[in-house]
């Protein structure tokens, strides 16, 4: 489970999104619907918002001073240049904000609202103070020392990026260069070979890089919606060449992309396919039993696997089971699922089922939304 901050902490980053809601969706209707309701509950309570309209109006005038009244969130990474603090006109503007974003939660909190209602406007709110912070504009210090040390060129390569985003990457931020990688060239470049394959994996085995080799293999499944060689991104950056230069033998699993033809494949699809993967590398490599390496829902499908072994009595096959980022208790307190009710649910389960799979941009959405404030 998730800590829940501490009373009175200034307020982080937007980090409510989790994968589940992403993929279920966020309608904006609902945030609509949660302002609309903040709006009306100021209404019948109008010495309430009266009182911290006061509250921040005193704040603000001690900011005018030259006072600090608060200090940014120790892991909000948009202030930290020493202009923010060193500088007066940005130590203003810096502290205006702190106190507006301390004085909404406040607000917020003394509501009276219920609490599922404080946790969606919590959640809205923070949306929109990330969405208006001084440090998205460029009168950011960072972005105003760009422009003298390129001459002006950043603000013409900023629009590009911009004009190529909107036309390509539906307005949202290009993460990498397209095109700039090449499978085989300088990507994935350790060699091996596949030894394996079904209908919905290949099993690549790899050349090993040292004298001796352990007798047991270790078979890395990664996540499906994911790409093999995030293991072996490069021969500096390699976790698989890391492994084999310390005698392991390595095994890993391709998932095949799948398309609408294969929309009834599901967890028990991948456990079979995982299972047979496994049976190949206990062959080749002559061991009874191998070391598993689970990520993320690669992670969920070894430990699927791991319970159908069980069932069958024959868990003896695994003898090691590591699991990274893999979240086997997705039951999170996250206020952005409690925008999803039965509608939204349906509506992406019908959604889901009429496209076939999820769409490879789509996912590059949810995970920019975990993590609005660096990525979007």
């Amino acid at each position: 489970m998730q800590d829940k901050p501490a009373q009175g902490a200034l307020p982080s980053p937007a980090t409510y999104i989790t994968a589940q809601s992403a993929i279920t969706g966020l309608r904006g209707r609902d945030l609509l619907s949660t302002l609309r309701s903040v709006a009306a509950h100021s209404l019948r309570n109008p010495l309430h918002s009266v009182r911290h309209t006061l509250a921040l109006g005193n704040q603000l005038g001690r900011v005018l001073l030259g006072e600090t009244l608060h200090k940014p969130n120790p892991k909000d990474n948009r202030f930290t240049d020493p202009a923010w603090s060193l500088n007066p006109f940005y130590k203003r503007g810096l502290q205006a904000y702190l106190s507006w974003q301390t004085q909404v939660r406040h607000w917020i909190d003394d509501s009276g609202m219920d609490e599922d209602d404080r946790a969606r406007a919590h959640f809205a709110f923070s949306l929109f103070n990330d969405a208006v912070s001084p440090s998205n504009t460029l009168l950011n210090p960072l972005a105003i020392k760009e422009i003298f040390n390129t001459g002006g060129n950043s603000v013409v390569r900023g629009i590009g990026n911009l004009v190529d985003d909107l036309l390509h990457n539906n307005g949202l931020p290009n993460q990498v260069t397209r095109h700039a990688f090449e499978v085989g060239r300088n990507l994935a470049v350790t060699p091996g070979s596949v030894v394996f394959r079904n209908e919905l994996l290949e099993l690549i085995q790899y050349r090993p890089m040292s004298e001796k080799q352990y007798a047991k293999p270790l078979l890395i499944v990664p996540p499906q919606v994911n790409k093999y060689y995030i293991f072996d991104l490069s021969p500096t950056n390699s976790f698989v060449q890391y492994a084999l230069k310390n005698g392991l033998q390595v095994f890993m699993v391709s998932w095949r992309n799948p398309d609408v033809r294969h929309r009834e494949w599901g967890l028990s699809s991948y456990v079979e396919a995982a299972e047979e993967a496994l049976n190949a590398a206990r062959s080749i490599s002559g061991s009874r039993e191998v070391n598993l390496v689970g990520a993320c829902a690669g992670g969920l499908t070894i430990a699927a696997l791991q319970g159908h072994l069980q069932a069958k009595r024959q868990l003896r096959r695994v003898s090691s089971a590591t699991y990274l980022v893999s979240l086997l208790d997705s039951q999170l307190d996250s206020p952005a699922t409690l925008f999803a009710d039965e509608k939204t649910l349906e509506a992406a389960k019908r959604r889901s089922y009429q496209q076939g799979v999820l769409d490879g941009r789509d996912m590059a959405k949810v995970f920019a939304w975990m993590r609005p404030n660096d990525l979007i």
